[in-house]
């Protein structure tokens, strides 16, 4: 059985894809991207069905997080008094 020469096979890119890698620059963008500060999140497929962007991911978030610090004041614990040793 012969076997097809990897110059046939189906996942090659085509001549006018062709790339010279020999001019390619490693990590050309990492520092822009860490000073710009840049993060990538994944959603979930059932997730990112809620969402019509990342727009409203962003508003979904900074209201949860404006309710965190409310009902974080709310159900704060009561200092403790220490009690005298005087009585």
């Amino acid at each position: 059985m012969k076997t097809k020469s990897p110059a046939t096979e189906p996942d090659d890119i085509r001549p006018e894809y062709d790339f010279d890698y020999s001019k390619a620059v490693r990590g050309k963008y990492y520092r822009r991207l860490l000073k710009e500060g840049a993060n990538v999140v994944v959603l979930d497929p059932d997730v990112a069905k809620a969402f019509r962007g990342s727009a409203a991911v962003n508003e979904a978030l900074r209201s949860l997080l404006r309710m965190s610090e409310v009902t974080r004041r709310l159900t704060s614990r009561p200092r403790r008094r220490v009690a005298s040793a005087s009585r």
